[in-house]
């Protein structure tokens, strides 16, 4: 009966689920709840069969690199890379409400079943308190993680999909069949309900981790109360507080999913609570990482060590900046698919695929090294970003002397040499740690990082070197453990944070000192000089930082730069409901095939991409409609 109560339930969400074990750390014959729950050890096995639904926010077919236009891959491709079909699917714009990919309602075409894990989070608070002799300070812990997985789930699709049903408790086996066809419930009320199971767990999780050795990936206070400002913060967004595009927008009894007016209240407590989560991680001992070698025996210059600081602070795995690191997804794959070929002397894959290319659109977005958008600088070449230039001696910490390469590519801020590799360009780690004999990037045919085979190059002459471990060693060979050196995947650091703080501050009570503080603590590490400063003194538009629409353009700006290539940008953008502005168009990169400099800085068209209101949100597969006909498809598929 009980097995047949977990079935139903299955159902409840989704007629796609196939009938497998609920739970695999029990055996094929005793597979019951009253086993799972038998013992502590048996319901530790339980809890974390709870966090085996965490996104893999690591894998390149996640749903923010490929959707939007952060990231392109060459097509088509071999089929040997498992991502091919997620790529031609979503970022070549094929979704299907048919059979949809990276299908986290159903769990199925590259997404995890999030209302399996859901299910699964209930059946363990229903059960956790039938354990014989657990102590009950560890009881409430478990208990707490768990409603925090059970909030995140629920974020998770709710941000995926909008209105969603609420699963609090599984459904009884005596219920109807009606009874067991959910609704979707209105936007503020998911919102509320995520909220609620936060504030429940947050006062019995730990502060801090303190056994790291085996502990570290479970869930803290200050986790709990990052994800309530993301949650908040998403809530008080254009797209969910007063969307009037989705006013027609309703379930089968005529209630309005959306609500169309805006609520400054919902900016005040996303900055309440984001001024509570940074207060709960400077307790904890979070601070912005500073790279700080223990004997700086290359006498390295200042630019690096700014530049290893901001690499650091994603691949440095449990660094200080880090407040949510993902231990069930580990950066191993992403960092071969972002490595360029660098080492001449090589001629096999070196144990990197370089496949995975930032467009040229976001190496437009970064600041000149006046801290300022490229467009807005004036003493900047705007004009002529894409002419050839020859690199003098001043920008040997970043590029190439005497190299050719394009003038978008000089006199830019540190995170631009950070975070991308690129034609001519300084690549430091990866076995040379002297930054007076780094290697270069030399991306042109027939060079080094040059187009080979049909898949491992960068189609558009970008590399995401942000995202490798600077400590990996190039080698003959496939790669693999022995060659990279893995980090779980970083879900929140401490400058993303400090943003969704600044935002929401700003948004509520427009732009003042406390607004540019944090804003600035990230600039500065980064090695940039004060809003205040960087706009008055090098800004076509030096009064911009003094209006709250002036100011929100710079905080977006802010963010879609310091966590770029970090799975952040693509959600940002669709809650600051800018999808038809920034997903309309086409994707660039340069003329790789090219061998001559004046010919290769030529901008290529790879693809034109199009964006309308329906994909502000995923479709729901049409056989969920079919079997639940309270269920209402989102608007447009």
């Amino acid at each position: 009966m009980k097995k047949l109560k977990i079935v139903l339930v299955l159902l409840l969400v989704s007629a796609s689920f196939s009938c497998k074990k609920y739970l695999d750390v029990i055996p094929d014959n005793i597979a019951t709840i009253e086993n799972a729950f038998s013992s502590r050890t048996t319901a530790e096995k339980y809890l974390f069969t709870c966090f085996m639904y965490l996104p893999a926010h690591a894998n390149v077919d996640n749903v923010a690199f490929l959707t939007g236009d952060e990231f392109w891959l060459p097509y088509p491709q071999v089929a040997q890379f498992h991502f091919f079909q997620s790529f031609e699917d979503i970022a070549r714009d094929n979704q299907s409400m048919v059979d949809p990919t990276l299908n986290f309602w159903d769990g199925s075409k590259g997404g995890k079943p999030m209302f399996r894990g859901i299910r699964d989070c209930n059946i363990f608070l229903e059960n956790i308190d039938k354990v014989p002799g657990m102590q009950e300070r560890e009881k409430k812990r478990w208990i707490a993680e768990v409603k925090f997985l059970k909030a995140y789930y629920h974020f998770w699709l709710l941000r995926m999909y909008g209105p969603i049903p609420l699963i609090k408790e599984n459904i009884p086996i005596s219920a109807t069949v009606d009874g067991v066809k959910v609704q979707r419930e209105p936007v503020d009320a998911c919102f509320e309900y995520i909220v609620q199971l936060l504030d429940e767990a947050t006062p019995d999780l730990p502060p801090l981790i303190e056994n790291e050795s085996s502990e570290n990936g479970r869930i803290t206070q200050p986790i709990s109360l990052s994800v309530k400002a993301l949650t908040l913060v998403t809530a008080a967004s254009p797209l969910f507080n007063g969307n009037t595009d989705m006013a027609n927008f309703r379930d089968k009894d005529n209630r309005q999913l959306f609500s169309t007016t805006p609520s400054n209240d919902k900016w005040k407590a996303a900055a309440d609570a984001a001024r509570a989560a940074i207060d709960a991680c400077h307790t904890a001992g979070a601070k912005l990482h500073v790279y700080a070698p223990v004997v700086n025996t290359f006498d390295l210059s200042d630019t690096t060590i700014t530049q290893m600081s901001i690499r650091n602070s994603v691949t440095e795995k449990w660094n200080p900046e880090v407040i949510w690191a993902n231990t069930n997804s580990m950066a191993v794959q992403i960092q071969a698919l972002s490595q360029a070929f660098i080492d001449p002397a090589r001629t096999s894959n070196m144990g990197a695929r370089s496949m995975l290319a930032p467009t040229l659109k976001m190496a437009e977005l970064f600041y000149t090294n006046n801290g300022v958008p490229i467009n807005e600088d004036e003493s900047w070449d705007y004009a002529g970003r894409y002419s050839v230039k020859t690199v003098a001696v001043e920008d040997r910490f970043n590029l190439q002397v005497g190299y050719k390469t394009a003038s978008l590519h000089i006199n830019r801020e540190n995170r631009f040499y950070a975070d991308l590799g690129f034609d001519g360009s300084v690549w430091y780690g990866q076995g040379k740690y002297n930054d007076k004999q780094p290697w270069f990037v030399e991306g042109r045919t027939n060079q080094t990082a040059g187009k080979r085979g049909i898949s491992l190059y960068s189609i558009t002459g970008y590399w995401p070197k942000k995202l490798v471990n600077f400590q990996n060693i190039i080698e003959a060979g496939d790669g693999g453990p022995y060659t990279i050196k893995p980090y779980p995947w970083p879900v929140i650091r401490l400058a993303d944070v400090y943003l969704l703080y600044a935002e929401a501050l700003n948004e509520s009570m427009g732009p003042s000192a406390e607004v540019y503080k944090w804003i600035n603590l990230v600039r500065t590490r980064a090695g940039l000089e004060s809003v205040e400063k960087s706009w008055s003194e090098h800004s076509r538009i030096k009064d911009k930082y003094l209006s709250k629409d002036g100011l929100r353009s710079i905080i977006q700006q802010e963010r879609q730069i310091e966590l770029a290539f970090e799975g952040q940008r693509y959600w940002d953008i669709l809650r600051w409901k800018k999808g038809r502005d920034e997903f309309n168009g086409p994707v660039k990169g340069w003329d790789i095939d090219q061998e001559a400099p004046e010919y290769y800085y030529r901008i290529r068209t790879l693809f034109n991409k199009k964006f309308s209101n329906k994909d502000y949100f995923w479709p729901i597969s049409e056989n969920n409609l079919i079997v639940n006909n309270k269920l209402v498809q989102n608007p447009g598929w």
